[in-house]
């Protein structure tokens, strides 16, 4: 009998049995299929969706569709997606745009997907892209958590990843953590890291970028000696010990302090504060701390017993504009000048473009428009008043003057109180505080002469408001008189209130003068009404009498003491001899404070409701029992839990040395700010320089620049060069235009002509005639002699409506606000300054005396001796051969005439010529006015 399979095995043919078979296979590994797909969706569904990243993925969704019509500008509909609280509360509608956890009941969803024009948002523009709107609504689905964007966040410490897999590759080339961060960034980016850079342009790029100018030539010597790691380490100490290291460092503060010589606006009249320079040049020398640094420019008036460069650290405030134009509001100007310094306080030190808020709550950051006022309280009560003479100052004493100010203040020490002998130093040396007779009002023949100085014409009056006279009985004033003769007269709260006093006129001849008088103790707060009458005055419309501040005080203490004349003689002797003077910042006494009210949209006649001074609460929290003054603000910018405040500086040094910040836009590390490039770089850097290096810049310098990311060569494979145009992942080192100082002072120095005389007054170097056009004052550009027209371009006189024109060419701002960052520029006149400004005709002129006197006999050895002055190193010899055959070029051509700024000396008029041109050629190769 058969086995039946075997009989059925027998009645098929092969083929046939074989396909069944397949078919039953193919069955099989579907239904496993099946049950592989079914258990993947188990897993999906079990396993927890990504989680958005509000910062990284939300927030840059909103800022490009969003906000604009619901953000701090605008709220249509009553919603607003800037702050938390406003996105999920209640709309206009009464129905909240948001439901944490339920997207598909959003009302925010169902507009982005409506297909109706009149509802679907973005209103009238493209519609968001279907990513775009997933990941909104998985992030309203996941509960639509609210971040702290990522610079707001205090720094924290981060200690570099652990060695990458490259292993001898890598360490071999490091050599401080910097390159740890740097290298695993590049490596990700699939970047080939450059080799060191030769000895010539590592030591020149070092030079120019720790001192701003070219090697010393014996630090040079030292270093070519010995190559080695020590000698390396001593070259860099070298250059960070260099007097010409804090002129470099202060050039780049002098933008961020909108520094300046004269005032700007329309007048732009001059203003004496290069003290505050000297004071930024000293500062870097000493490595003061940077937290001190900036204490002392905010608020050093505030400080204990401040000395006289506290003091004038505070002209860094002091370099706002001051309308000097007739027919201006000077409190609108005042106003002004205190918005500029908030302004300038949040982009210099913090960051971030505050000004914005002024207006409106920020279009795109946590701050809400009232958070401009209360910090704006911090400046509101400072004392200036836009004065023409930019009051107060610091008058400066010298010789004789010194030796009475240290009399006067040893005498007052021993025969007064402590509390008088601040006040009446401070007097001396400042003139404050004293009421500006700009503040007067209800002029009745009077006025403000040119809206700075009340002026008094015959049988006129106006009125001070609210003096304090409490414990008052001496009125000091600074006043001229236009004609001898003259009263007058001083009375309590109307034109005919009691008479406080009557004043007989001295003649001054239309000079000032400062005098006094002796009243009554006076009590209580009074308005004071002035009134002035002179029967010699016959002309109506003529001035008799002018003032310029007044000074209520008591009478000078001491009286019966010994010395008590003599003391009280050198009191008079200081008031009123002429001084330097110098803008600084001074607190207003109690009875002069102002209040501070939020302007509505920013305008400064729309007052409010009134404030205190106060910080944004996204920031650290305001120091416990800190003075809620300009003290207390720059322990709270300075405070380790402030994020911003290290984390700009050390992004501004990176910048400074790389050529742009690891932040790019310096001025914005807010959301609309570009990324940095290296976060955690970043908050390494800022943590040490708090914590390790205590706030000293030059250990932060000496650290970045002793690393190999800092050291490489510049050079970069055409591979590498496509993946990273603009290096920002530093897989070789910088190569960047040199900024106009640094073009113009390499050009001195390799002439000969260049002076290094430090400090002082701003000189004129040679400038075309009728650049300048001054209004008014008729002031004229006078070319400074000798050494004088020679010195650093830092000391080059700053006109804010008319800089230098050469600088301006190579990107150095006007000054007229704060310049967080200098734009690199290429253009055909950077050239035309470099080939035909007088400077560099002049300097190319002595270069070629240099190489045609000290380097040889031979035509290619004075072209060799000249490369190796300009860039350290042998000139390679097609460039060498290029520049002979320009020589012969030259060399044809007929001798030039009329040749201005030609030295003295000129041992073959011929030859002297063809070097000229060689040597302005060479003063405009690219690897000259490039760093590397």
């Amino acid at each position: 009998m058969l086995n039946p399979f075997q009989a059925t095995t027998l009645q098929f043919p092969n083929y046939l049995y074989f396909a069944i078979m397949k078919k039953l296979w193919s069955s099989k590994m579907l239904v496993i299929a099946l049950l592989l797909a079914f258990s993947g969706a188990l897993v999906w569904l079990v396993l927890p969706e990504e989680e958005i990243d509000y910062n990284t993925q939300v927030k840059p969704i909103i800022n490009a569709h969003c906000i604009s019509c619901h953000g701090g500008v605008k709220k249509n509909g009553g919603f607003s997606m800037l702050f938390e609280n406003e996105a999920k509360g209640k709309t206009d509608s009464d129905v909240p745009a948001i439901l944490p956890g339920h997207a598909d009941q959003s009302e925010m969803i169902r507009r982005l997907q409506s297909h109706d024009p009149e509802e679907r948002m973005p209103y009238e523009k493209a519609p968001l892209s279907n990513d775009e709107i997933d990941i909104l609504k998985k992030w309203i689905g996941q509960g639509a958590k609210w971040d702290t964007h990522w610079a707001y966040l205090p720094v924290e410490k981060v200690d570099p990843s652990e060695e990458p897999s490259a292993g001898n590759e890598f360490n071999s080339w490091k050599k401080n953590e910097i390159d740890y961060f740097i290298y695993n960034k590049g490596k990700g980016q699939k970047l080939t890291f450059s080799k060191p850079a030769t000895l010539p342009k590592l030591a020149r790029r070092l030079s120019l970028d720790l001192i701003g100018l070219p090697p010393p030539t014996e630090l040079y010597k030292k270093l070519a000696q010995n190559p080695s790691k020590e000698g390396w380490d001593e070259y860099i100490t070298g250059l960070l010990s260099s007097p010409h290291y804090g002129e470099k460092w202060a050039g780049m503060w002098m933008d961020l302090a909108r520094y300046s010589d004269t005032k700007g606006y329309e007048r732009d009249d001059s203003r004496t504060i290069w003290k505050y320079r000297d004071w930024l040049i000293h500062a870097f020398n000493e490595d003061k701390p940077y937290d001190q640094f900036l204490i002392e420019q905010l608020a050093g008036d505030l400080l204990p017993d401040p000395s006289d460069d506290q003091l004038i650290a505070t002209a860094f405030h002091r370099n706002t504009m001051t309308n000097d134009e007739g027919g201006t509001d000077n409190e609108e100007f005042r106003v002004a000048a205190v918005l500029d310094r908030v302004n300038t306080t949040w982009e210099v030190i913090m960051g971030t473009t505050f000004s914005c808020v002024q207006c409106h709550s920020h279009p795109y950051d946590p701050f809400k428009h009232e958070d401009y006022y209360k910090f704006m309280a911090f400046f509101n009560n400072s004392r200036d008043e836009d004065t023409y003479d930019d009051y107060p100052v610091l008058r400066l004493f010298e010789g004789q003057d010194s030796i009475r100010m240290a009399e006067l203040k040893t005498w007052l020490s021993q025969n007064a109180a402590k509390a008088e002998e601040e006040e009446i130093s401070r007097f001396v040396k400042t003139w404050q505080p004293s009421i500006n007779s700009l503040t007067s009002t209800d002029f009745v023949n009077s006025e403000l002469s040119d809206t700075k100085w009340l002026v008094f014409r015959n049988n006129g009056s106006s009125r001070l408001k609210h003096v304090d006279l409490n414990g008052k009985n001496v009125l000091i004033y600074r006043y001229r008189s236009f004609l001898p003769g003259g009263v007058w007269k001083i009375h309590l709260d109307s034109i005919n209130g009691f008479l406080l006093k009557e004043i007989k006129v001295k003649d001054t001849n239309g000079r000032w003068k400062i005098d006094e008088f002796t009243f009554q103790n006076g009590t209580e707060v009074h308005d004071l009404y002035l009134t002035y009458y002179n029967p010699n005055l016959d002309n109506p419309a003529s001035n008799g009498l002018m003032f310029d501040w007044f000074h209520f005080t008591e009478q000078f203490p001491g009286n019966g003491n010994a010395g008590y004349q003599e003391a009280k003689d050198n009191f008079w002797k200081l008031l009123n001899v002429s001084t330097l003077q110098t803008p600084i910042m001074l607190e207003n006494p109690s009875d002069m404070s102002r209040e501070t009210r939020v302007f509505e949209r920013g305008n400064w006649m729309a007052g409010t409701e009134r404030v205190n001074p106060g910080v944004p609460a996204v920031m650290n929290p305001f120091p416990e029992g800190m003075e809620t003054n300009r003290i207390g603000l720059a322990k709270w910018i300075v405070d380790q839990r402030n994020p911003l405040t290290a984390r700009t500086y050390v992004n501004r040094i990176w910048e400074q040395l790389f050529g742009h910040g690891i932040v790019e836009t310096l001025e914005d590390f807010g959301s609309q700010g570009i990324l940095p490039t290296h976060q955690a770089l970043l908050d390494h850097l800022s943590w040490k320089f708090m914590h390790d290096f205590h706030w000293s810049t030059k250990a932060l310098i000496n650290y970045i620049v002793t690393s190999a990311t800092y050291q490489q060569s510049s050079f970069c494979n055409p591979e590498d060069l496509q993946k990273d145009p603009q290096n920002r992942y530093y897989a070789r080192g910088p190569r960047i235009r040199l900024t106009a100082e640094q073009i113009r002072d390499q050009a001195l120095v390799a002439s000969g002509l260049f002076s290094p005389k430090m400090y002082g007054p701003s000189v004129m170097p040679y400038q075309p005639e009728r650049i300048w056009n001054s209004p008014y004052n008729g002031l004229k550009w006078v070319k400074s002699d000798g050494e004088n027209q020679y010195r650093r371009a830092m000391y080059t006189y700053w006109k804010r409506t008319s800089p230098y024109p050469s600088m301006v060419l190579f990107d150095v701002m006007a000054r007229e606000v704060c310049s967080a960052r200098r734009i690199s520029t290429n253009t055909p006149l950077q050239a035309l300054v470099t080939l035909n400004d007088s400077v560099y005709v002049e300097a190319s002129m002595h270069f070629a005396l240099r190489m045609a006197e000290e380097g040889g006999g031979k035509v290619s050895d004075q072209i060799r001796y000249g490369y190796r002055l300009l860039m350290y190193e042998d000139i390679p010899e097609e460039k060498l051969q290029i520049l002979l055959r320009l020589y012969e070029n030259i060399s044809k051509e007929p001798l030039m005439k009329n040749v201005s700024n030609k030295p003295d000396q000129s041992p073959d008029e011929k030859h002297l010529q063809s070097m000229y041109i060689l040597a302005n050629t060479m003063m405009n190769m690219d690897e000259f006015i490039m760093k590397n």
